[in-house]
């Protein structure tokens, strides 16, 4: 019986692997600081507009700032496309910063062309 048992729990185990892999793909938030929010004026210096959420690098007065963005899905649904963040577009962002990465944002809402959108 208990032989049985264990190459049950083995199976299972092999069995349920590929659905862990796109769980630990992920980051979670929890090194953000949601406790304050922080602005961000500057210029795009790239974008990506990918899963499992967009970024896009922002050359800000005290230095580049990385910015993760909402998913894909969710930008276009509230009519940010992909063009109106090109490089070298002014933006505004506010969001997180994350408590451990200097210069790492999460993003909760841009300005671009004088349009807010909210990401979350």
């Amino acid at each position: 019986m208990a032989r049985n048992l264990s190459r049950r729990l083995f199976a299972g185990t092999v069995l349920s692997l590929p659905f862990a892999a796109p769980v630990l793909a992920h980051h979670g938030w929890s090194g953000f600081d949601s406790t304050r929010i922080v602005r961000i004026d500057g210029r795009i210096v790239a974008m990506t507009y990918d899963n499992p959420h967009g970024m896009l690098r922002l050359a800000a007065p005290d230095g580049e700032w990385s910015v993760e963005l909402a998913p894909p899905f969710r930008m276009r649904a509230r009519g940010l496309e992909p063009d109106a963040m090109a490089p070298g577009t002014q933006a505004v962002l506010e969001g997180y910063a994350h408590s451990r990465t200097a210069r790492l944002l999460r993003a909760e809402r841009i300005v671009v062309a004088g349009r807010t959108t909210e990401l979350r």
